[in-house]
């Protein structure tokens, strides 16, 4: 399979991206298309959609193939959701080590600009990838036949995330950009730790939109110790930027 495309947006590491799609209906990304697939009649209707899915590649959890070995995978993984302790099957989970790296994710389509240089540009909020995560497909959500709302949920039904009071100082905000401050709380409001972690004492780090961010969790308050910018600026520009 091909690469049509990849996602440009404030995450440069896996750490604090969220665990799913719309969680952080605040996360702004965009998607650029690789050069041959820029074509403006490839997304002819497209914006007459509110969501799309989006296919894409596990591009930083890809487990590298023996010589002699062939490919390895569990059957098993170790959910977040479930405290990194139990056991589930890897079919019932959204775990990244698969058989095959392939992520689903469901966004809010914003908008489709039509770039002079990139082509089609699409604008989305919510998304659960990291800064240049490659992506397969794209297909529009169809309510009609996507949309479930009796179904089960299975194990994630009887392990409802919890979300914590956020404390920031204003002098640490004012180092994030403006337009990336909202998803900001988002994020840290449902609590990017592993769940098997809860040291109090722990200092916690990831980067986010060209900051490097550090914080502590006591019961359900997360307090920002520190924000400081980073060397390397990694938030994204103005246009799309060619691969």
């Amino acid at each position: 399979m091909n690469h049509i495309a990849h996602i440009e947006n404030d995450f440069t590491a896996k750490f604090g991206i969220p665990r799913q799609s719309g969680l952080v209906p605040e996360l702004k990304s965009r998607i650029v298309f690789e050069p041959e697939y820029r074509v403006a009649e490839a997304v002819r209707g497209l914006s007459d959609y509110n969501y799309i899915w989006l296919i894409w590649e596990f591009s930083e959890s890809v487990r590298k193939n023996s010589d002699t070995a062939g490919k390895t995978w569990s059957p098993t993984v170790r959910p977040p959701r479930l405290g990194g302790n139990t056991h589930m099957g890897v079919f019932a989970t959204r775990s990244p080590f698969r058989p095959n790296p392939i992520g689903l994710s469901s966004v809010r389509l914003d908008s489709v600009e039509f770039h002079p240089t990139f082509g089609p540009v699409l604008h989305i909020s919510g998304a659960d990838l990291m800064n240049g995560t490659p992506i397969y497909d794209i297909k529009p959500y169809l309510p009609y036949a996507d949309c479930h709302p009796d179904a089960s949920g299975g194990f994630t039904d009887r392990a409802k995330p919890r979300f914590l009071q956020v404390v920031c100082s204003e002098d640490f905000l004012h180092r994030l950009p403006e337009e990336s401050r909202d998803a900001f709380f988002g994020i840290l409001r449902q609590d990017p730790r592993p769940s098997y972690q809860s040291d109090p004492e722990r200092v916690y780090g990831f980067s986010y939109a060209g900051c490097e961010v550090k914080f502590v969790v006591q019961d359900t308050v997360l307090t920002v110790t520190e924000i400081s910018r980073t060397e390397k600026e990694p938030s994204p520009p103005t246009a799309p930027s060619a691969t």
